[in-house]
């Protein structure tokens, strides 16, 4: 005669239902944690590399002041910096603005100066960066009194031959 000990059947579907439910679990832990290497977050360099988005940003903050400063026997200096910080539809839109203003800023002597004044890497992957920029702009007619304004600015950019061009600026 054999002996059995009372419950060990269910003793051992018990044991078989944990370990089932302990395996269960650590492939759901496992599949999780595939998730949170593998996330845009985690791609977006922005987070993780301080001197790439420093520079970045540093950067697009030189080429708007640059591209948005001018004086009315300046111009020329702001259309050259466009034309090389400056690429797609970032370039066309500036070209198409200054043609539409270019008459007026020197019939009325204005002069405007453009300062970033906080900068924030959105997104940051590889050769391509979104930027959100806050500007504070300065404008003067003639001799008349300085007016500044707030300007905000989501800036798309491109690394291209080891320097960040504006491909696309929308104003927020």
């Amino acid at each position: 005669m054999s002996r059995r000990s009372p419950g060990g059947r269910p003793r051992r579907v018990a044991v078989a239902g944990i370990v089932a439910v302990l395996l269960a679990g650590g492939c759901g832990f496992s599949y999780g944690a595939h998730q949170l290497r593998s996330a845009e977050a985690t791609r977006n360099r922005a987070l993780t590399d301080t001197e790439a988005t420093a520079r970045v940003a540093g950067e697009i903050d030189n080429a708007l002041a640059r591209v948005f400063s001018y004086t009315p026997d300046g111009t020329a200096t702001a259309e050259r910096s466009a034309r090389t910080l400056l690429d797609g539809r970032a370039a066309r839109q500036y070209r198409e603005l200054f043609a539409r203003i270019h008459d007026d800023l020197a019939g009325q002597r204005i002069t405007l100066s453009t300062k970033a004044v906080r900068t924030g890497v959105i997104e940051l992957d590889g050769d391509r960066a979104r930027l959100l920029v806050f500007l504070d702009q300065t404008s003067r007619r003639g001799d008349g009194k300085a007016t500044t304004a707030a300007a905000q600015l989501t800036v798309t950019a491109r690394l291209v031959n080891d320097r960040w061009r504006i491909v696309d600026i929308k104003a927020r």
